[in-house]
């Protein structure tokens, strides 16, 4: 089978290394799909490293990443490709096991079958001649492809990678594949204890920002068992109960859990970061604060008597939300991403989640100042706010938003309205104003500059001759309180 395609240097590349010289992976993957990807990952048989470099070298620039690996980065245009030598995997030694029980090793004379065979899934398991466009497909690759149905290309060899676990959750999230029933059994057993946090996180923010619907990794996760043994808080979502008054929503067994609220609020989560255009630090931002809105649920749950029936309650979850959230994010050292610090914000968000709820509630009566305060209490960060509390609302149904509803439109419009920012919310008087009024540094000062925030958030003034003004005033009473003492 031959197929038609193209991409940047393929020439080039076809003169240096003749019917030698393959695309494989993804960019195979994807061309059947009818989705070409700009990423080629190539693959030369036949000729060492060495013989390579040299080729390469007169056209571009050339990095060698592993010498043992056989990888190199070649970069021509502006653009790099990855390429590599055929590999094959060896045991490791026992004293040496981690992460991949196996090591691997370049071998420029290794049947291109025999490379393909090490691959993970049959979909990744291809490769294209780059000079005559004929598919390599030992595997039925093209033939999975096609169907939309992740299956493994070696299944005795699946388990040596734990991380082809998280793998699994993410190309069928990202691609939207259904998964081989086969391969949950496999995966019951596997160790995930050896992955570092790094690799964990890489599969979960993929898995979060690369699907239309992030939801489907995510039950994967919980179908693979990777969500008990990675994330036992989110784990502890399947199997705690909302009350079907306040969240209809249920699974398609008909169960009304906060974990599956929770996926429906990511998946409206990443809709709402689209329509927002958040940049990639605070889209992340907001999709973990949706995966980890609700996570103090099953620690706060109880049986109520309402309005003359049981109700199922979660009073403060926001705030056990909230440490569980730290926790987490300390536990797997998430702190920055893209300019965006993550440990900070996304604990805050959690724990306000339901604040501009109650606002809304209160919206014929709502001041300037709750707007203030709350805009503090999240660190200016009130527009992430914005787009938790509208995915958090829509999570109670699977069809995405299209656009921004009512109640968040209120919330912008009085933003607006009430000139409300982040560059607003700082405070107005520094100590160095004090000083001229004969308040020297130390805790006095503190005191003073603390009460005087307390005022600008509640909107007692804006201007810093306003605020000098309430400062003269506030030291006139404490220096006559401390004389009368």
């Amino acid at each position: 089978m031959k197929l038609k395609f193209d991409f940047p240097h393929r020439s080039l590349f076809v003169s240096l290394f003749d019917e030698d010289i393959y695309a494989v992976g993804g960019y195979v993957r994807d061309l059947i799909r009818g989705v070409p990807s700009e990423d080629v990952d190539l693959l030369i048989t036949r000729h060492p490293l060495k013989k390579i470099i040299e080729k390469l070298e007169p056209h571009g620039r050339v990095d060698l990443v592993g010498k043992s690996f056989g990888i190199i980065k070649f970069t021509l245009e502006n653009r790099t490709y990855d390429i590599a030598l055929p590999r094959k995997d060896i045991p490791k030694p026992a004293e040496v096991m981690g992460h991949k029980d196996f090591l691997i090793q370049a071998d420029p004379f290794l049947p291109i079958e025999k490379d393909l065979e090490r691959r993970d899934f049959r979909c990744n398991s291809m490769a294209l001649r780059l000079k005559d466009g004929q598919l390599i497909d030992p595997f039925g690759g093209a033939e999975d492809t096609r169907a939309g149905i992740i299956r493994l290309t070696n299944p005795a060899a699946f388990p040596d990678d734990p991380l082809r676990v998280l793998r699994v959750a993410r190309f069928a999230s990202v691609l939207e594949f259904s998964v081989d029933p086969a391969i949950y059994e496999i995966c019951k057993g596997i160790d995930l204890s050896g992955l570092s946090v790094e690799r964990i996180n890489e599969e979960l923010f993929k898995i979060l920002l690369q699907s239309r619907l992030p939801s489907r990794g995510l039950e994967e996760l919980f179908r693979l068992s990777a969500l008990k043994k990675l994330y036992p808080e989110l784990y502890a979502l399947t199997l705690c109960l909302q009350d079907p008054y306040f969240h209809p929503e249920k699974d398609e067994h008909g169960h009304h859990t906060v974990w599956h609220h929770t996926k429906l609020t990511v998946d409206q989560g990443q809709r709402v970061a689209q329509i927002a255009s958040l940049p990639p630090g605070k889209k992340l931002a907001l999709l973990l604060a949706c995966l980890f809105h609700d996570v103090g649920k099953p620690k706060t749950a109880e049986w109520e008597f309402k309005k003359g029936r049981m109700v199922l309650t979660n009073n403060c979850h926001d705030l056990v939300s909230q440490k569980m959230t730290l926790d987490f994010l300390t536990r797997y050292r998430i702190f920055s991403w893209e300019n965006c610090d993550l440990k900070e914000i996304v604990p805050l968000l959690v724990r306000w989640h339901h604040r501009l709820s109650e606002l809304w509630q209160n919206r014929q009566v709502v001041t300037k100042k709750a707007f203030n305060r709350l805009m503090a209490d999240v660190h200016g960060e009130i527009e992430l706010l914005i787009c938790l509390d509208q995915a958090d609302r829509a999570g109670r149904r699977a069809r995405l938003i299209e656009k921004f509803d009512r109640q968040a439109l209120w919330f912008k419009k009085k933003l607006a309205e009430w000139n409300i920012t982040q560059e607003t919310i700082k405070p107005v008087i520094m100590g160095r104003d004090l000083i001229p009024l004969g308040v020297h540094p130390g805790p006095g000062m503190g005191k003073i500059l603390k009460k005087l925030y307390e005022l600008q958030l509640e909107a007692a003034f804006e201007t810093k001759e306003e605020g000098l003004r309430l400062a003269e005033e506030l030291i006139k009473k404490e220096r006559s309180r401390k004389q009368k003492e």
